[in-house]
């Protein structure tokens, strides 16, 4: 019998490899990379979560993406954001 496995995301996440920065309200900025997004938040790749706010905006140059967003996990050098 095979495992079920529930999805808790409200969207489906597709698979991307693009470039990303974070910027944060003091002015300082974090380059990530994002690897997976959805029309409501997105999986991220970064240096170091440590000292990471709770909240920021997720800036996708090539795309001219700009959305606001707060972190709902963390795990080593990944972290997952919901869009607000």
């Amino acid at each position: 019998m095979g495992e079920t496995i529930f999805e808790r995301r409200a969207q489906a996440r597709h698979r991307v490899f693009k470039g990303g920065r974070l910027a944060f309200y003091n002015g300082g900025t974090v380059d990530c990379t994002v690897r997976n997004m959805s029309p409501t938040g997105a999986r991220l790749d970064i240096a170091s979560p440590v000292g990471l706010p709770e909240s920021f905006t997720l800036l996708i140059m090539t795309d001219h993406f700009t959305r606001r967003c707060h972190r709902v996990w963390r795990h080593e050098t990944r972290i997952g954001v919901a869009f607000d």
